[in-house]
């Protein structure tokens, strides 16, 4: 499978971002889709995420109420839509994916097996 991830930019506090995570090579179902960021000189952090049969969705403290994970499975593809966006939330965000994920690794970025390059974030005051 191959995860590509687009939708990164520069916006000011306050601002609205929405990520894409694009799947081709084999079918979202079954799946967790994870996001995941990394600040400049900070630990990899899970963010969210959806399991893909039921919708399930999951949430960093830190972006519960701004944050909406999503997902089309006409088109492969889970969003991260980024609302009231703060300097902290500043990185690179990677989407991921795994198909054996059990319910308490979720939040775990070395459990899942594929891993999109990532788009950058980054929110200025």
């Amino acid at each position: 499978v191959q995860l590509q991830a687009s939708g990164g930019g520069h916006v000011q506090v306050g601002d609205s971002l929405r990520l894409s995570c694009a799947a081709s090579g084999r079918t979202l179902r079954n799946s967790v889709m994870g996001w995941f960021r990394q600040a400049p000189g900070k630990e990899r952090e899970f963010v969210s995420a959806v399991r893909w049969n039921g919708g399930n969705t999951f949430y960093a403290d830190s972006v519960k109420g701004r944050y909406t994970i999503s997902r089309d499975s006409a088109k492969n593809t889970v969003y991260l839509q980024m609302n009231s966006l703060k300097p902290e939330d500043t990185g690179v965000y990677y989407c991921a994916a795994d198909w054996n994920m059990i319910q308490s690794s979720i939040g775990m970025s070395r459990m899942y097996k594929s891993w999109g390059q990532g788009t950058e974030v980054t929110v200025s005051s």
